[in-house]
């Protein structure tokens, strides 16, 4: 009877032929020409109506978007048995991890005795020899050139302006396909022969032995998966119960648990983890339900899992919460005795009964029952650091001074924290855009207005459809008895409208967006659902009162700021103010973080509304408005991305483009988390706590799914973190502010359409449109057209990006115009240091840092008019070759030229813009001749910073590590009378080299005569430490070429190769003891990755752990779980082995920044860093230089490479008797690892004390 009556199929069949002959118009229309396409099939589809949305179309089945495959690779088999003998053809296929098992059948026979046409080939020729270069891979996907990888390789390399980025990737694709494929396919043969090469070939009779060894790696592999599948779910779980306990679903929590905790463990791991259960435990705990706490502690007693601190902290809550009988007593007393029997205390019960309000109360109340006269502790820490590097660093003989000294009062300082703390719950400010707008055209207004209405109308619209898809995604989950995870409570926790206005803020942002450009549908899916997470963070921060106890120990802590008295640091002084302001309650609050698959599902949900629900009437722009023609507003484009994939983005119906465009926008909107800080940050007290005030910050940047050095950090000591955190804290509290007449110079340039000259970028609109074609036109003329076409669209793009780049920083200036700002840092995982805001901060090109300014003026004082001459000429590039003297010479003899640029700085001869840095010289200009308008000059406040440049620091490090004495004298470790350039004596070398071939015959090096310029070589240069790849050095040169006019264009590429390849042999002739360094780092990298399956690790002198996350990635197919790869996934051996020497290198840069940082703060000083530039005061250049010197000359008498070697053999190397004595392969590999390892490259002599004496080792 059931069945009768529960027909779901009753809805389907009801479809009437009005809805038939609607499904077929609607289907064919035309969207733009309104013309009816051929008439489909309707008979896949007829069943598919939506009953639950306001599209009352039949859901067409999905077209699947054209790819071009790859062309499949074949090996020929010779198939022998008994009778006959047969060729046959096999697909090669790239293997994974969990493949293993099809080598291996159950019963231990070797699968290849068997026919498979699903058999796995790892070779064609010889066993796979494990203990060498072959690599188990795991995508059949390669990006090792795609324009993600060279960004990614070009940010490694050092490059971090986006200006620079954008070009080379622009060049990158203007480069012929053919010469981009032969270029890979060289690249790939390479890498094949030289894998080839190293290939033993091993006798038959070790076949058993394999299979054996490949049962054991598939045995391991399993493991770790299952481990990291539970981490998974446990990490899922906890952002769900925090979710559904705030949502007041504590049945659904509960049973969400018991469902994970009973499932079958035939294809899951039971989930039975101590922190899920603390979760409901002190949820029942809080709301004194006695009985449900009582039922929970016998399950992880049935569980046999170990209470910790915080499952006796919820019990003694619930017991401060409830009247207590002589049962319930009986109860407690048990679980006091289990609780003293594992050495768990009062104190550390208490100290973890500090996330919400009220709770240290009452579990201190439910301990009183246990002991009455029991007083709490106060916890005492060691503020010591323990690295031997800053351990003269104390209070005791420090002098600071305030970054803010005299620039406001308290109460102006909590004014800006009131500010802050609201946009940061608001979580987008609006700024004015700087473009031209022309305001005059009659339509502007009736467009404004359109949208006024069109935005009403959408709210209206999404309100409804919220509910409506609220209600079914609720009735589509639903289950008797609650069981799996869903989406439905993450679509809950927030008010109606926080959802509503989060698609409003989406939409506007697609409208104003670029119609040739759009994130991809994924990567815009993820960051709804990330502002949901960031609103519901709030949410939990406003409920526990976090905001005002915050308020409370941010007004003891400005004070000190703006004093600065007991010599202690920035995070010392907060965690004292807070044990005292907030005993009982911890700003160090911990809240989940939802996955980003998660998030993913709720940007889908909500993009869904945008999508289905949001329309527009097409004819809304038309004079009559008749008829109504309501149509989706934004759709679903594919495009092509990195030549070879298409990409699903989001478009705008071209009338609301042509809407939001008409309206000429005068504003612009960012996310709070992407601008400066209204107010001091937040210290960073530990690796979950600082950055902006509510907001969450990342101390490290991290891939995604790669927490492998998260967990590391997690389990450090916090004094080993502290150096990191104390100089990120100090770069952090120097206030900025912006240099008003650049600015309005810049802005002026930049609308009157900008200018080539000065490298303020032009809008697209100068290139024009295309060429046009007379119908006569021959083939080759379309060919032709089309060709010339593609670049037009390419330069457009470029100029595009430029025009954006500098309109969303010019913007943001002229907002903060008036304003003292402060930038947060945090750091890669390599330790180097970036200001969190992208937009905004001196980290960028030219005119970005010419536009920032100290706020904290200081007096010049007696040398720091030389000084600020000084940096001006540095700053031409006119006298690199010549001394600091020299230099300071020629600008009092130039004087009148930068008194000029000064004063008339776009009619006067214009010296300024022949620099090499023409925007930081101006604003050197205009501060010069501020300072001689006044009668004493060395009384000038003066807010602008001078820079001190290391000489390609990079090698400076690796002459430094090798103790070598040539090295030394070419990067300017050794002192000298002049500057050693680097950059011009490679120049110098590879046009000798030039020289050579051209006199031989060879053409190319013909053709490059005369172009041999430092300019030209330098970037290749100064990122060759620093990893870059032979591809992106031919890619940096590519673009050098381009720019020149007299340049043959056609010989671009074959050039960019030739110099290449003599710049990187010039650099291994010049630099021998570099050399075998990076050589050591390089094997050292190989062995540990395909021996051991291990990525690179390593701790830095300053004691940072630092993990590479290079590991092949897989696709996570759960909805709600992320799957870290990293933890997972053997390492990208290629990768791994690549970037492990510049990442070292960077990780040393890091750590003398670091050191310099923060013996300049302990000095009195001010300091900010672009990596190896170093900024300060013009009255302070000499006390940071000897600082600089002195902490370099401190680093590297440490024994760096010893204790490196000393840690990779602790780490990476077994105790003898774990290794299996009859397995000679596994000996011979372990003998090569600890050999490799424990090979040192041998010292030179150069006197490492020589550096502080050197001038010009950084000037």
């Amino acid at each position: 009877m059931y069945r009768l009556l529960k027909i779901p199929q009753v809805h389907l069949m009801s479809v009437g032929s009005s809805s038939q002959i609607y499904y077929n118009s609607a289907i064919n229309l035309c969207s733009y020409c309104r013309l009816e396409h051929s008439i489909h099939s309707t008979k896949k589809g007829i069943l598919q109506i939506r009953l639950q949305s306001t599209i009352n179309t039949v859901l067409v089945p999905s077209i699947p978007a054209k790819v071009k495959r790859k062309p499949k690779k074949y090996a020929e088999l010779l198939e022998v048995t008994e009778n006959n003998v047969n060729n046959r053809k096999a697909a090669i296929r790239k293997m994974n991890a969990s493949h293993l098992s099809l080598l291996v059948d159950k019963n231990g026979n070797k699968q290849s005795k068997r026919y498979d046409k699903n058999a796995i080939l790892f070779s064609t020729t010889s066993p796979m020899d494990i203990n060498h270069d072959h690599r188990i891979q795991l995508s059949d996907v390669d990006n090792s050139h795609d324009e993600l990888g060279i960004m990614e390789d070009l940010q490694s390399s050092g490059i971090s302006d986006s200006a620079s980025l954008i070009k080379n990737i622009s060049t990158l694709n203007a480069i012929p396909e053919e010469h981009l494929k032969n270029e890979f396919e060289d690249e790939e043969n390479e890498e094949g022969i030289l894998q080839n090469s190293k290939t033993n070939k091993r006798k038959s009779s070790k076949a058993l032995q394999k299979e054996l060894k490949l049962k054991k790696e598939l045995g391991k592999w399993q493991v770790a998966k299952h481990q990291n599948e539970l981490e998974s779910t446990v990490r899922a779980l906890k952002a769900y119960l925090n979710v559904c306990l705030n949502c007041n679903m504590m049945g659904r929590a509960y049973h969400t648990v018991m469902h994970y905790r009973n499932r079958s463990p035939k294809n899951h791991k039971k989930v039975r983890e101590i922190s899920i259960y603390n979760i409901l435990l002190q949820a029942y705990a809080s709301r004194g339900q006695y009985p449900k706490v009582h039922d929970l502690m016998e399950v992880i007693r049935k569980d046999q899992l170990v209470p910790n601190a915080q499952t006796y902290a919820a019990v003694y809550e619930c017991f401060g919460n409830i009247n207590v009988n002589p049962n319930k007593m009986q109860f407690l007393n048990k679980i006091y005795e289990k609780m003293k029997k594992s050495n768990i205390t009062f104190d550390q019960v208490l100290n973890e009964s500090r996330t919400k309000v009220n709770q240290y109360k009452n579990v201190l109340r439910g301990i009183s029952l246990i002991d009455p006269n029991f007083v709490p502790k106060i916890e005492t820490e060691n503020e010591s650091y323990s690295c031997q590097l800053v351990k003269k660093i104390r209070p005791e003989t420090a002098t600071h001074n305030s970054p803010a000294e005299g620039l406001m009062k308290l109460p102006d300082l909590m004014d800006r924290f009131a500010r802050q703390i609201k946009s940061e719950m608001d979580g987008h400010v609006v700024i004015e855009s700087i473009a031209k707008i022309d305001t005059s055209h009659s339509t502007v207004s009736s467009y404004r207005k359109e949208i006024e209405k069109l935005e009403e109308n959408w709210r209206n619209d999404i309100s409804s459809a919220f509910d409506r898809d609220l209600k079914a995604l609720k009735k589509k989950e639903y289950h008797p008895v609650p069981n799996e995870m869903v989406l439905y409570p993450y679509l809950c926790v927030l008010n109606k409208e926080e959802y509503v206005n989060a698609i409003m803020h989406e939409i506007r942002k697609l409208a104003n967006g670029s119609e040739s450009f759009s994130p991809s549908f994924s990567l815009l899916r993820k960051r709804l659902g990330k502002f949901i997470n960031d609103k519901y963070d709030i949410l939990i921060k406003k409920q526990s009162k976090y905001p005002e106890i915050l308020g409370n120990v941010y007004s003891k802590y400005g004070q000190w700021y703006l004093s600065c008295t007991n010599g202690q640091n920035s995070r010392e002084n907060w965690h004292q103010i807070s044990q005292e302001v907030s005993p009982n309650f911890s700003l160090e609050l911990e809240l989940s973080q939802w996955p980003t698959n998660l998030s993913r599902q709720i940007g889908k949900f909500l993009y869904k509304i945008i999508l289905n629900d949001v329309k527009i009437d097409t004819n809304s722009t038309r004079l009559d408005r008749e008829p109504q023609d309501l149509r989706p507003a934004f759709y679903i484009v594919w495009r092509h991305n990195n030549r070879k994939h298409l990409v699903k983005e989001v478009k705008p119906h071209p009338t609301l483009a042509k809407i939001y465009r008409g309206s000429n926008p005068e504003t612009l909107s960012f996310e709070t988390s992407l601008l400066p800080s209204e107010c001091p940050p937040r210290p960073w007290s530990s690796i979950r706590s600082g950055g902006y005030l509510l907001l969450k910050s990342d101390v490290i940047r991290v891939p995604l799914f790669a927490i492998e050095q998260i967990k590391r950090l997690e389990v450090t000591p916090p004094r080993q973190l502290w150096p990191a955190l104390d100089s990120l804290n100090q770069l952090g509290s120097v206030p900025w502010n912006i240099n008003k007449p650049v600015l309005d110079l810049a802005i002026k340039i930049f609308r009157d359409g900008g200018s080539v000259k000065l490298n303020v970028p032009q809008p697209p609109s100068v290139l024009g449109s295309g060429p046009l074609l007379s119908q006569d036109s021959t083939p080759n003329e379309r060919i032709n057209s089309r060709r010339a076409q593609m670049e037009l669209n390419r330069k457009k793009s470029e100029m595009y990006s430029l025009w954006c780049d500098a309109h969303y920083r010019l913007s943001l200036a002229n907002h903060f115009r008036d304003k003292i700002f402060w930038l947060p840092h945090n750091m890669d995982f390599r330790g180097r240091v970036y200001p969190v805001p992208p937009h905004l901060s001196h980290l960028g090109s030219d005119l970005a840092r010419s536009i920032m300014i100290f706020a904290l003026g200081k007096p010049l004082g007696p040398r720091g008019l030389d000084w600020l001459k000084i940096h001006t000429i540095n700053l031409t590039g006119f006298k690199k070759r010549e001394s600091i003297a020299e230099r300071l010479r020629y600008a009092n003899e130039i004087l009148d030229k930068i008194i000029d640029s000064a004063e008339k700085p776009l009619d006067g001869e214009m010296w300024w813009a022949t620099s090499d840095e023409p925007w930081q010289t101006l604003a050197s200009c205009m501060e010069i001749a501020a300072a001689l308008k006044t009668p004493h000059p060395e009384e000038y406040v003066c807010r602008f910073p001078i820079h001190q440049d290391g000489s390609c620091n990079g090698l400076q490090h690796y002459a430094a590590l090798g103790r070598d004495q040539i090295g030394a004298e070419s990067v300017n470790l050794f002192p000298s009378d002049k500057p050693q350039d680097v950059y011009s004596n490679v120049a110098a070398m590879v046009d000798k080299l030039r020289t050579a071939d051209a006199e031989n015959g060879l053409e190319i090096a013909q053709i490059l005569e005369g172009f041999v310029k430092r300019k030209i070589i330098k970037q290749t240069v100064m990122t060759t430490v620093y990893g870059v790849t032979k591809f992106g050095a031919r890619l940096q040169i590519a673009r050098q070429l381009k720019d020149l006019d007299d340049y043959p264009q056609d010989k671009v590429w074959p050039g960019s190769l030739y110099l290449a390849q003599k710049t990187f042999e010039s650099l291994r002739t010049m630099f021998e003891s570099a050399r075998q360094i990076q050589d050591w780092f390089t094997d050292c990298a190989q062995v540990i990755t395909t021996i051991n399956g291990k990525n690179m690790e390593w701790v830095t002198p300053l004691g940072l752990p630092v993990i590479q996350p290079y590991s092949k990635v897989l696709p996570c197919r759960n909805k709600f779980m992320d799957n870290a790869t990293d933890l997972l996934l053997k390492p990208n051996t290629s990768k791994q082995k690549n970037a492990f020497a510049p990442n070292f290198i960077h990780s040393l840069d890091s750590c003398h920044m670091m050191l310099t940082s923060l013996n300049c703060e302990h000095t009195g000083i001010s300091f900010v860093s672009v990596h190896d530039c170093y900024w300060t005061h013009p009255c302070s250049v000499e006390i940071m230089n000897r600082i600089c010197r002195e902490q370099f000359v401190a680093l590297h008498s440490e024994p760096i490479l010893q204790d490196l070697s000393k840690y990779f053999i602790d780490k990476f190397t077994c105790d003898e008797k774990k290794i299996d004595a009859d397995n000679l392969e596994e000996i011979l590999s372990k003998e090569k690892l600890h050999r490799t390892l424990s090979n040192v490259p041998k010292r030179g002599t150069f006197n490492l004390k020589k550096v502080l004496d050197s001038t010009y080792f950084f000037c």
